[in-house]
């Protein structure tokens, strides 16, 4: 595996744990910064054929 493969899916997992709490807080802005942040992840690891577990 890939530092480019490792550091994508350390900031996914860490962006899942941050909506995680954002929603429990209810803190509906940051939640939906959050989701952008892990569409855009997503995307990139697409684009860079990255296969993901989520």
């Amino acid at each position: 595996m890939g530092e480019f493969t490792t550091t994508i899916e350390h900031r996914l997992d860490q962006a899942h744990r941050n909506l995680q709490e954002a929603r429990s807080t209810g803190d509906d802005y940051l939640a939906d910064t959050l989701t952008a942040e892990i569409e855009d992840l997503h995307r990139l690891a697409m684009d860079n054929g990255v296969p993901l577990q989520r």
